[in-house]
Formats: C-alpha cells, sequence, structure tokens
C-alpha cells in the first residue's frame, strides 16, 4: 500500500485542508493502480473527474462572460484554451502532481507521453471535483482562480485561442489568394506514443513545419510557425 501521509504535503502546497481525506486521494487514484490492487479502500477517480470538468467549466465560463464582451466564438475559443487537455497538464507538472499519482507499475513508467499529460490534466479535473465534494463551490472556484484562470492575459495577450490553422488560412486566402495544404512528412513512435512531422505548404512552397504526438497536433504547429515565417499578424 502507498504512503498516504504524502497527501498532507500536498494540501499544504494547495493551502485547502480537506475533511474527508479520502476524496483527496480518489482525486489521484488512476483505474490502472485498482487493477493491481484490487483491495484498495477507495475507487478511481472517474467519477471526480466528471464532476471537476463540470466545475471547471461553469467557472470558466461565468469569468468569460463577465469579462469580455466578445462574441460567442470568441468566448468558445478562450475557454477551450484554459480548459484544454495541454493546459490542466502543465497545471498539474506545476504543482508537482506526478508526485502523488497512484498508477500501476506500467503507467508509472511511462513518464512523458501524451498518455501521462492526458492522466495528469483528468487528475486536476478529479481533484477540482474533490474540492466540490468537500469544501464546495467557492473553494474550487479558488483552485480554478490561481491555477487555471491566470494563465487568461498571457492566452489573449498571444492569442493563444486562435484556431492557429483557421488563422493561417484567412492570411493566406487573403494576401496570396492559396489555401494551405499539409502533408505528413514522417511519423515514428510505438502506437501508444506516436510522433509525426507535417508540412504546410502554399502552392509549391513549403513555409513551415511542425511536429505533434497527432496529425491534428503537428498540423497545429507547423500553421503556428508558418504565420511567424511569414510574419503575418491581425
Amino acid at each position: 500500500m502507498p504512503d498516504l501521509t504524502i497527501f498532507s504535503q500536498l494540501e499544504s502546497a494547495l493551502g485547502a485542508s480537506f475533511k474527508n481525506g479520502d476524496l483527496l486521494v480518489q482525486a489521484f487514484t488512476h483505474r490502472s493502480y485498482l487493477n493491481e490492487n484490487p483491495s484498495f479502500k477507495l475507487s478511481h477517480n472517474e467519477r471526480l473527474e466528471f464532476l471537476g470538468d463540470a466545475v471547471l467549466e461553469m467557472v470558466v465560463t461565468e469569468h468569460l462572460y463577465h469579462t469580455f464582451p466578445n462574441p460567442e466564438g470568441d468566448l468558445t475559443n478562450l475557454r477551450a484554451s484554459l480548459v484544454n487537455a495541454k493546459t490542466l497538464a502543465e497545471v498539474a507538472l506545476s504543482l508537482d502532481f506526478d508526485t502523488y499519482l497512484l498508477l500501476s507499475r506500467g503507467e508509472a513508467k511511462d513518464t512523458n507521453s501524451k498518455a501521462r499529460h492526458t492522466i495528469l490534466a483528468n487528475t486536476v479535473e478529479a481533484l477540482i471535483g474533490a474540492l466540490y465534494l468537500d469544501q464546495g463551490m467557492a473553494a474550487a472556484t479558488q483552485f480554478i482562480d490561481r491555477h487555471i484562470l491566470s494563465k487568461l492575459a498571457g492566452i489573449v495577450a498571444e492569442q493563444k485561442y486562435r484556431d492557429p490553422k483557421s488563422t493561417f488560412q484567412e492570411f493566406a486566402q487573403k494576401y496570396v489568394n492559396i489555401t494551405p495544404a499539409y502533408k505528413v512528412l514522417a511519423e515514428w513512435g510505438p502506437d501508444h506514443d506516436k510522433h509525426f512531422r507535417v508540412g504546410v505548404y502554399l502552392g509549391g512552397e513549403e513555409v513551415a513545419v511542425g511536429e505533434g504526438q497527432s496529425k491534428q497536433e503537428a498540423q497545429v504547429a507547423a500553421a503556428s510557425e508558418a504565420i511567424k515565417s511569414k510574419g503575418w499578424s491581425t
């Protein structure tokens, strides 16, 4: 059995004292851990994740609604930038959540894959669900404000909420009247940790190359680089 006393360190780091400590531990319990430890007293974190996802979306949506006069499309993109797996995994890593995850031995070895980042992102949602159940909406909102909404200013300043593929297509059609095309240049890695290199082209010109753990992710990276390469901006 794991040393559950380390979760008191996490409470200190979060500035939150749980009335029901089991909720905090459950938020960090991955399904794979129970496969190897069927006698563990708690369930995995997927139900808490389900709840936390709803709380997170509600808090972020309300904040954006009251803060920005932008149309629905912009607000939707801003929200997606804040609650996507990449952003939530970054939050988890900044708070050292890896230290507290309860995983199977196999999952524990897989330290830097897309799957691990997904687990970390899901754990953030599960923690929000646990905070909500244990201490109410105010505590969940405080965590979201401090660790997620705090990223909003940077996202707006750098226009990270704009979809790079759509933006590059708009620019390309505006400036050169060409629709960009994407081509997979290389792919490697096992099925659970694939990597792709994609080029983006205007006619016969290769404008930029991007990499990612899916074709879509690589295309987005290529489009972002293409905007910089061309010096196009809004």
